[in-house]
């Protein structure tokens, strides 16, 4: 066998110089056969025999040769006392070169040679220090899109960073931005295949444990992490934990909701869009069970949300007014702090008029009609402020809407307006047409029997205005509420016959 690899070696000498590739191709073959059998014998015979210093030219990136030459560098650069012998053969110059090949077989070869040749060698690594390899390998690392070929670029990197004149190389190089883009996108990937997996009720209850899963626990300890995607990740997962009312109740005993106010917090100034989003999400979420309400609204979260009522993000607005709609159903004293509080009512106005987000504009209307119908002690003072605020004309549109439950909500919110101050609301409720809208829905066959109920109660309401009075007089209400007698639902008989006199009397 010896006999054999001096006969190749010698072979090679002569061929290398010819460039004859058949000849060179098998000389190649036998050395990496002798290597493969006997990696240290083999690679003295190289060394004695002066072959390294052919090697450069037979580096040349259109040759079919070059994966060859390069795994027979890599297998004789494992021993160390080929390393420096490799590096006084001149073959770090061609290797950096053979990094721009788009040759897989190639870079492979290339990255092993360089790898073993500066593994562990002081002087390798100097020479290396004098090349431009740090900015071809950072470079070479910014375009690999496979996993296995940055990980190969890694290996080489390692050994080559224990240099400190590489070292500097390769942070001027931008090695540190797209390492750390490599943690953000691997870390992206993983939260967000997480939060998917909650998404299914099954999936999340397990997890979950009864609050005492490690998922979940290791989920609340990235709520007040410094990275946004963990934050995301972590507010997502809180949200998607949140889905029935036994884990709300749990989550909100334990303390959460002030480690999701302290993360509202820190994004009013340095407002990261989807953080905002999900930590609302989270809250709108947990305050849907009755005895989290009051809880939460101790905690103060109604005071963190209204920070972001000068956002101008739909969906962060979307949530906030969800979040606050939850907190205060049935919450009185909330409903009469915040259906007084003049901004609030404002920006819910300009909301409503937002044609460009159905979600937005439908949120606005529901959260005034809802400050209105909670509100107790304060109820008269918070339809005054509606009133100014120019709310009004929302509520009647409201009233109009596809939904039974806005419909409803609307109707509501209007007669406690009309019983308590029809004074000052006449010319608003001229002004949305309210009588005719009141005039369609009882005529609609398709109106359900709340609906029809509602807008009797709010006719009788507005009778106590003249022009009100004329518009239901000129408009005929008598011959539909007269019909509604004999309508199947009682509550809805009864008030059309109450209606009937009503409108008699006073005609």
């Amino acid at each position: 066998f010896a006999d054999n690899l001096s006969e190749a070696l010698e072979k090679l000498k002569l061929a290398s110089t010819d460039s004859a590739t058949d000849s060179v191709e098998s000389c190649l073959d036998c050395l990496l056969k002798a290597l493969a059998n006997n990696n240290t014998e083999a690679s003295v015979k190289i060394q004695e025999m002066g072959i390294l210093p052919l090697l450069p030219t037979l580096l040349n990136p259109q040759s079919s040769c070059t994966p060859k030459v390069a795994n027979i560098i890599a297998e004789v650069a494992k021993n160390e006392f080929m390393r420096s012998p490799c590096v006084e053969a001149g073959l770090i110059p061609p290797l950096i070169q053979l990094l721009n090949s788009t040759d897989q077989e190639v870079l492979l070869q290339t990255g092993r040679a360089l790898g073993n040749i500066c593994y562990d060698s002081q002087s390798s690594k100097e020479q290396f220090a004098s090349t431009n390899i740090a900015e071809e390998l950072v470079r070479l690392f910014q375009k690999q899109t496979e996993h296995e070929k940055k990980e190969m670029i890694f290996e080489v990197l390692a050994p080559l960073a224990e240099n400190d004149v590489i070292k500097l190389q390769l942070v001027e190089a931008g090695l540190v931005e797209c390492l750390l883009e490599v943690v953000a996108q691997t870390l992206k990937t993983a939260s967000d295949l997480m939060v998917l997996l909650l998404l299914g009720d099954e999936s999340m209850q397990k997890l979950f444990e009864g609050g005492k899963g490690s998922v979940f626990q290791r989920v609340l300890s990235w709520i007040p992490s410094h990275n946004h995607q963990l934050q995301l990740a972590g507010a997502l997962a809180i949200a998607n934990f949140a889905r029935n009312d036994g884990n709300c109740i749990h989550m909100v005993d334990t303390g959460i909701v002030q480690k999701l106010l302290e993360l509202l917090d820190r994004h009013v100034e340095e407002g990261n869009v989807t953080v905002q989003h999900a930590a609302l999400s989270a809250l709108r979420n947990l305050a849907i069970p009755v005895v989290n309400k009051s809880k939460m609204l101790s905690a103060g979260v109604a005071d963190v949300v209204l920070k972001f009522l000068q956002s101008e993000m739909p969906p962060v607005q979307f949530k906030l007014l969800g979040t606050l709609r939850m907190l205060i159903d049935t919450q009185a004293e909330a409903a009469d702090q915040l259906g007084t509080n003049g901004k609030l009512v404002e920006r819910l106005v300009e909301w409503c008029e937002a044609k460009d987000h159905a979600g937005v504009m439908g949120e606005s209307n529901r959260l005034l009609s809802a400050l209105i119908r909670h509100s107790k002690s304060k109820v008269r003072h918070v339809c005054i402020t509606v009133i100014q605020g120019g709310g009004v004309k929302h509520l009647v549109t409201m009233a109009t809407s596809e939904h039974m439950i806005m419909q409803n909500e609307a109707l509501v919110a209007l007669g406690l307006i009309a019983a308590l101050d029809l004074g000052k609301t006449e010319k608003d409720f001229v002004g949305a047409s309210l009588v005719s809208v009141l005039h369609k829905l009882l005529s609609d066959e398709r109106s359900a029997p709340e609906i029809k109920y509602n807008s009797m109660i709010l006719i009788c309401a507005v009778m106590g205005s003249e022009p009100l009075h004329k518009e239901v007089q000129s408009l005929e209400f008598i011959d539909v509420v007269s019909k509604l007698r004999a309508h199947e639902n009682k509550t809805v008989s009864h008030q059309a016959s109450l209606t009937e006199q009503r409108l008699t009397a006073q005609s």
